[in-house]
């Protein structure tokens, strides 16, 4: 196959969101920032890229309007209709797990989207904040050197062959459990129609058993039924030595606390005032960073803001927590853009703005 390129000869990676429904937030302003980091992050990086909306019919309304932002726009029903599972547990439970029931699985659709050799799937409210570079070498080849890619756990033998990289959400379960789920949010995978085809498969089986998950080994938790729990199904279980765990203090950083505290509707509400580091972040959601710096995985900057001014990024980041802002604890993420309960904060020109007690903090 050949290796699609964008005009600078880039080999062009395909970047892809999903919408499932339209709600009350505007998608457009999400989209817009995550392209646009995206674009920043290609122009430092070896790759190109192309972005894809996936849109359930039930999205079409507003998932139509990222074509304006130049979004590949794929209209896709679920890959198995919810009457053809043939497991009775699954089929009866799964419209109504997760946030988005059997919806949510059309994000496998990225799997189709065979014209590229790497697809990053992504949700709305994300941003790549350096190339991933690294990443993408390794899964076409160009590179057996692992050192360079952070993993979540080096004593494991890497597999020969990686089709896939992902992050985990080890808040949603026991420690104990074996099988852990995956974070939804970000999924960098190799295309294939066979994988595909694998996925519907094992969809339209349904042995997803209660109170054991998937094949009787994955699962329950949130979102299990779908793409949380089939994903880990799939490359732990089924396919075990085909993927590799990221570590998830450096990629999708969740700024979470997996160790003691339960993750509830992505909200902290922690005081960071007296926060004098600010965690190393190369893919992130946005607010929760903000909000929270408190987690095991906060780092020191490690080289991703820019000063503005003086383009030194760690003076910039030990001035800015010195110079006595008060971060708003009650900072929630809209479509992209950061907000207070008081007042939206938009901007044309797609930068991110931080509110904060009496300042604005404005990041390129």
């Amino acid at each position: 196959m050949d290796v699609p390129r964008n005009s600078n000869n880039k080999v062009t990676v395909g970047y892809a969101v999903s919408i499932t429904g339209c709600g009350t937030d505007p998608l457009s302003e999400g989209a817009a920032v995550l392209k646009h980091a995206i674009h920043q992050a290609s122009a430092n990086g070896n790759y190109g890229y192309k972005m894809y909306a996936i849109v359930h019919p039930k999205g079409e309304d507003c998932g139509s309007q990222l074509k304006d932002l130049g979004y590949t726009v794929l209209i896709r029903d679920t890959p198995v209709a919810v009457e053809d599972i043939k497991g009775d547990f699954l089929r009866n439970k799964i419209e109504s797990n997760g946030c988005c029931g059997e919806k949510e699985l059309i994000k496998l659709e990225a799997y189709t989207i065979v014209e590229h050799p790497i697809v990053v799937h992504l949700d709305l409210d994300v941003l790549i904040l350096q190339p991933m570079d690294a990443l993408f070498d390794y899964m076409l080849g160009k590179t057996s050197d692992l050192s360079t890619i952070p993993v979540m756990w080096q004593e494991k033998p890497p597999p020969k062959e990686v089709n896939a990289f992902f992050t985990r959400d080890y808040n949603m379960v026991h420690a104990s459990t074996k099988y852990k789920p995956v974070q939804g949010g970000f999924l960098v995978l190799r295309p294939s129609l066979k994988t595909y085809k694998e996925f519907c498969d094992i969809i339209r089986e349904g042995d997803f058993r209660d109170g054991k998950g998937w094949g009787g080994v994955v699962g329950p938790f949130y979102g299990s039924m779908t793409f949380q729990g089939i994903i880990p199904y799939y490359y732990d279980y089924l396919n075990p030595g085909t993927s590799l765990e990221l570590n998830r203090c450096i990629y999708n950083q969740m700024c979470d606390n997996p160790r003691d505290q339960r993750t509830i509707n992505d909200e902290f509400m922690e005081n960071v005032e007296q926060e004098k580091k600010i965690a190393r972040i190369v893919e992130a959601d946005l607010w929760r960073m903000w909000s929270q710096l408190t987690s095991p995985c906060v780092k020191s900057l490690g080289g991703v803001f820019r000063s503005p001014v003086t383009g030194s990024k760690k003076d910039y980041a030990e001035s800015f927590m010195d110079s006595g802002i008060e971060f708003v604890p009650t900072l929630r993420h809209l479509g992209g853009v950061l907000v207070t309960d008081q007042e939206r904060l938009t901007e044309s020109n797609l930068k991110v703005t931080v509110r904060t007690t009496g300042k604005v903090v404005t990041f390129l």
